[in-house]
């Protein structure tokens, strides 16, 4: 894979089109073993978060890498915890000692409606929040902002107060999960949308569909949803432990999909569950 292809944001930064997911990677020498495979098999753009619990493990692995900062792209969510404006600036303080960075290249807002505060004024936590990222942004520790697991209303609660819009949205989407609005009101407005759980948690692997046109074009169901993503101009976020997956992941620049292949997978509804509403999730 070549650390050359880009997405540029709305600020003019460059951000790697394909990026590393560390969600649930155990943190310790699991997390810093996946994310050296991961620099070693080409990718460049490490995602993280504090719910993760493992920044500083990941942390440890970047600061062992002899790649220049200059190649790496690093990006980490807020905890819910911190919805406030002096929480949220002394979260992003803390991400960026455990990760042993100056500048993060991206921060998101990891939820928008967590249930510590929806009890509250959720909407005005919430636009305090985004003010601490803009603040930070503006300070120069963060190269660019965002958001996770929006949906329009919450992207709308942001524009009464924003001064920045976000310039990311990382939501799930893979081959059955697909929210059309959300994906619709972000390219309207010139988000880039960042594909968290491209294979569904795994769920997608028993799908007939992908079964088949995997085999028919000769490369896995997990490298058929990767270029499903970037021909629809998303940004996918595969995880693995495995050093040879985490390989055969960044093995997705050398084929493509037809028009109607890419229909066959869009007209899939539900193979492998769907997205945790924000505004119920139990956390």
């Amino acid at each position: 894979m070549s650390s050359m292809n880009t997405y540029t944001l709305s600020n003019g930064n460059k951000i790697p089109v394909l990026g590393f997911g560390t969600w649930q990677t155990p943190a310790g020498d699991t997390a810093k073993a996946a994310v050296q495979a991961a620099l070693a098999a080409g990718f460049r753009h490490i995602d993280t978060a504090e719910m993760y619990g493992n920044e500083q493990s990941i942390g440890e692995a970047l600061a062992e890498s002899d790649l220049p900062r200059s190649e790496l792209f690093i990006t980490s969510k807020l905890d819910n915890k911190f919805h406030s404006y002096e929480a949220a600036t002394e979260a992003i303080d803390r991400s960026l000692a455990d990760l042993k960075l100056e500048q993060l290249d991206l921060f998101l807002i990891h939820w928008p409606n967590p249930k510590a505060f929806r009890d509250e004024n959720w909407e005005e936590h919430l636009q305090e929040t985004w003010r601490a990222l803009e603040d930070a942004y503006h300070a120069g520790k963060l190269k660019a902002i965002g958001v996770s697991n929006f949906k329009p209303k919450h992207l709308q609660v942001l524009e009464k107060t924003q001064t920045i819009q976000p310039m990311v949205d990382q939501i799930r989407i893979c081959p059955g999960d697909f929210d059309q609005e959300t994906i619709s009101y972000c390219q309207a407005h010139g988000i880039l949308l960042e594909a968290y759980s491209p294979f569904g948690t795994g769920q997608i692997f028993s799908d007939p569909t992908l079964q088949k046109l995997a085999a028919k074009k000769g490369k896995t169901i997990a490298q058929i949803c990767l270029r499903w993503s970037l021909q629809h101009g998303f940004l996918p976020l595969p995880k693995s432990v495995h050093a040879d997956r985490i390989k055969e992941n960044t093995q997705v620049f050398d084929f493509e999909l037809t028009e109607s292949e890419i229909k066959q997978l869009d007209d899939l509804e539900g193979i492998a569950g769907y997205a945790t509403d924000p505004d119920t999730a139990s956390f």
